[in-house]
């Protein structure tokens, strides 16, 4: 008689472990779509830049908007906590190694300045950009009427796991259904990695769900905490339980995977999984225009007590334009990624990113076992 488990696992997929399967009919790139829509705004690219201070800032999200996508900025960052935040970015760009922690923890225990937070929307406003804006659900209530009256365009709450029910004794928890009707714009919210807790956040009548814990290349929430889901298998719960809201509500809440792709073949397969859109960090963050100077950091480090992010050094590979539009001066898929998801798009035979998510896929060996030793060797030689 077998012995029986305390508990079944089930087996999780992340971008490695599969890939997309062409269909039998293929089209040309440039007729696809790839629209994305978010409440009563659309973006003609479906990438948004992560909340992070070492990618977006005021003239990168203008930019970002310029583009085609969206830009989210940190109201709870260097942007909001310092009048001349490029001398604090320089100094953590030039900090060692050794010292970069504590002197986040330093840097970021300033407090937030409240008229920095209009201030910075209105620069973004007046730079003709779509302005997201984002805070951690411990501060929502105080800053998004801040927000609102600066006439921000879209918020997102956003921690390392946000549900729909959060437990306290020592305060009312934050009700996503309550701030939906306070303030006048789009909500997204995240982030979650499961069916349930995605399907119980669009119940509260929010616009949008981050799909990701744990997976940047920044963060280290998944060996200081061990939680997480790999991000195909997150992506596709997320999206099934979008799906279901869909027939229960008729309302459809796009789900954007945020996090963990490292190139532009990660980004298609994010699509393919079900994704509505994607949030880079890493990839963005080495663009000219990025504010970290090179660097990427995870927005949890700073923590005074827990840090769960690390410094690290993407470099600077070319400019935003370059990285979205091409043409493509490294080989490693971190450039040009619009371009790539509408060929991606081609050859699998599909017109829109809805379409995408029909796709076949295929639990892959990794790539380093199919004949690419030599291509992964290089390049971990040339970074």
């Amino acid at each position: 008689m077998a012995t029986p488990q305390f508990k079944e696992l089930r087996h999780a997929y992340g971008f490695d472990e599969v890939a997309i399967v062409p269909r039998d009919v293929t089209i040309n790139p440039d007729q696809t779509n790839i629209d994305f829509k978010v409440g009563n705004f659309t973006f003609s690219v479906p990438i948004i830049a992560a909340a992070m201070d070492g990618v977006t800032d005021v003239n990168f999200a203008i930019l970002m908007s310029r583009l085609g996508g969206l830009a989210v900025l940190n109201l709870e960052g260097i942007q909001t906590r310092y009048e001349n935040p490029r001398e604090i970015l320089a100094e953590i760009a030039q900090a060692p190694d050794a010292e970069v922690t504590p002197l986040l923890q330093k840097v970021y225990s300033q407090p937030i300045k409240e008229n920095l937070i209009g201030k910075r929307i209105q620069a973004i406003k007046q730079g003709g950009a779509v302005c997201a804006v984002s805070v951690a659900p411990a501060n929502t209530k105080r800053f998004a009427p801040i927000a609102a009256e600066a006439k921000a365009d879209i918020f997102v709450v956003q921690s390392t796991v946000t549900s729909a029910r959060h437990i306290s004794k020592s305060y009312r928890g934050l009700i996503f259904s309550e701030l939906r009707q306070s303030i006048p714009m789009p909500i997204i919210v995240g982030n979650c990695v499961s069916y349930s807790a995605c399907l119980e956040l669009m119940r509260t009548g929010i616009s949008g769900v981050l799909v990701g814990v744990g997976p940047g290349a920044a963060c280290t929430t998944r060996q200081v905490l061990g939680v997480g889901v790999p991000q195909i298998t997150a992506t596709m719960d997320c999206a099934a339980a979008r799906d279901a809201y869909l027939r229960e509500s008729g309302r459809y809440v796009p789900i954007i995977t945020d996090g963990g792709m490292d190139n532009s073949g990660d980004l298609c397969k994010a699509f393919a999984a079900g994704a509505d859109a994607v949030m880079l960090g890493s990839i963005l963050a080495q663009a000219k225009e990025a504010s970290g100077l090179g660097y990427h950091w995870g927005m949890s480090q700073p923590d005074p007590a827990l840090p769960r992010g690390t410094r690290i050094k993407v470099g600077t590979t070319g400019t935003l334009q370059q990285i979205l539009f091409g043409p493509a001066s490294v080989t490693g898929g971190s450039q040009n990624l619009v371009r790539a998801l509408r060929v991606a798009m081609g050859v699998c035979g599909v017109f829109t990113i809805q379409e995408m998510h029909q796709v076949e896929m295929v639990i892959a060996p990794s790539i380093i076992t199919e004949g690419k030793s030599w291509q992964l060797s290089a390049h971990t030689r040339a970074v």
